[in-house]
């Protein structure tokens, strides 16, 4: 089991895992924050949340400066400071939008380029500020699917075609360059680490959070709300925590789990 006096880093997904799923607080989640800042764990936030959104959050958390994975892992702030798209292939947002912008006349969906930020707020009940923020987007594209299931599976296909490929959210569906995602991110940011390797442990509620957590070598699934379950390819199933709570009272249950229990 991990111990505070080992080298820590723990990787943590935001909305509904760090952050409640309705009101964006942590309260619950507030002592473990101190705690770790006291012991120098390092808190790296991997959301799908994007950077814009990302680096006031730190400030509030008082982690600034940490290095963090945005988009779903589609963009990477390494800890010099550096904003990396991921992976080298990467497009842009526009090129992206154009590809979707092209799938439109065959399938029915609505993208956050076409929104407002007043409509993102009714969705999310984030303010007009901060879904200004979520709208400020580098390297992937939140899209509402308002189609079939079937022709959903042949969107896939045609994104796949496109060079894209699809994440769940905990609301919406994320649209992100092909070779993309949580876990790619997580190992491309750790095989980059300055000092000395550090055990990491990894916070996720949702199914695109399955990656990051097969990547990291203890994981805390978080109760959700997805009618999708979070399924982790990883058999070290001893290493691998599912709370009863969700959101912050999740997570820090699965650090209460991980981190108290007796050594």
């Amino acid at each position: 089991m991990p111990d505070l006096h080992q080298p820590l880093m723990i990787i943590t997904d935001l909305d509904g895992s760090l952050l409640d799923h309705h009101s964006y607080r942590w309260d619950a989640a507030s002592e473990w924050l101190t705690t770790l800042k006291q012991h120098d764990v390092p808190l790296v936030i991997c959301s799908s949340k994007t950077a814009a959104e990302i680096v006031p959050l730190q400030k509030r958390l008082g982690i600034p400066g940490a290095p963090f994975i945005a988009e779903n892992g589609a963009l990477v702030q390494t800890a010099d400071g550096q904003q990396i798209a991921l992976p080298d292939n990467h497009l842009t947002y526009d090129a992206i939008c154009e590809r979707l912008a092209a799938l439109k006349t065959h399938y029915r969906f609505t993208g956050f380029h076409d929104f407002s930020d007043p409509e993102v707020a009714s969705m999310t009940g984030l303010s007009e500020a901060e879904a200004a923020l979520a709208r400020q987007r580098d390297a992937s594209e939140v899209i509402v699917w308002r189609d079939s299931d079937e022709a959903f599976e042949r969107f896939r296909e045609a994104l796949t075609a496109a060079g894209l490929a699809l994440a769940q959210g905990g609301r919406f569906w994320h649209v992100m360059p092909a070779g993309s995602g949580k876990g790619e991110a997580v190992r491309w940011l750790l095989a980059r680490q300055p000092g000395e390797p550090r055990i990491t442990l990894g916070l996720g509620d949702g199914p695109n959070d399955a990656p990051m957590l097969d990547a990291v070598d203890y994981a805390v699934v978080i109760r959700g709300y997805s009618k999708t379950p979070v399924t982790l390819s990883r058999s070290d199933q001893q290493q691998v925590y599912h709370t009863a709570h969700y959101g912050p009272e999740g997570w820090r249950e699965g650090l209460d789990y991980f981190l108290t229990q007796p050594q």
